[in-house]
C-alpha cells in the first residue's frame, strides 16, 4: 500500500486501521491513539520512500534493547548502595544484578525511584548525585 503523507494526514480513525492493517499485516495495538498512528504510518512511508532503513539499524536497536538491562550504571556495579535525604527522610537504594532495589521492589532504573520519592519528574542519577546539573 503507497499513501501520501496528505492522505495519511486526513484519514479519520477507521481508515488509519485499515491502512495500517494492510502496510503491518496486523491489527492496530490496543489503546493507539490516531495521531501516533499517522506519525507511525507517515514515518514508514517515508523510510519505504527512500530504501528503508539505515542497513544495520534493526539489529543495533534490538542489541540495544536487550543490553538495556543489567547494567545500571557504568559506575555501579551489585552490591553498591545510594543513599538520599530528601525531606528529612533517608532513603537507601540498592543496586542488584539487573537494576536497583528501593523498599523491597525491583527497579530497572533510578528515575521512577526518584520520582516515586519527590513526586516530580527527575533524572534518577541526577537526583542521586551520580550527574552533575548542567
Amino acid at each position: 500500500m503507497r499513501l501520501s503523507l496528505v492522505e495519511i494526514e486526513t484519514m479519520d480513525r477507521a481508515a488509519l486501521s485499515a491502512a495500517w492493517d494492510a502496510v503491518f499485516g496486523t491489527p492496530v495495538p490496543k489503546r493507539l491513539s490516531s495521531p501516533f498512528m499517522r506519525r507511525f504510518l507517515a514515518f514508514e512511508m517515508q523510510a519505504k520512500e527512500r530504501g528503508g532503513l539505515p542497513k544495520g539499524f534493526v539489529s543495533k536497536l534490538q542489541n540495544a534493547a536487550r543490553d538495556d538491562r543489567g547494567t545500571p550504571s557504568p559506575g555501579l556495579k551489585p552490591g553498591g548502595r545510594l543513599i538520599r535525604e530528601w525531606n528529612g527522610v533517608t532513603h537507601v537504594v540498592d543496586v542488584v544484578e539487573g537494576g536497583f532495589q528501593w523498599k523491597g521492589q525491583l527497579y530497572a532504573s533510578l528515575s521512577p525511584i526518584a520520582r516515586a520519592i519527590t513526586g516530580a519528574r527527575w533524572s534518577g542519577p541526577r537526583f542521586f548525585g551520580l550527574k552533575r546539573s548542567t
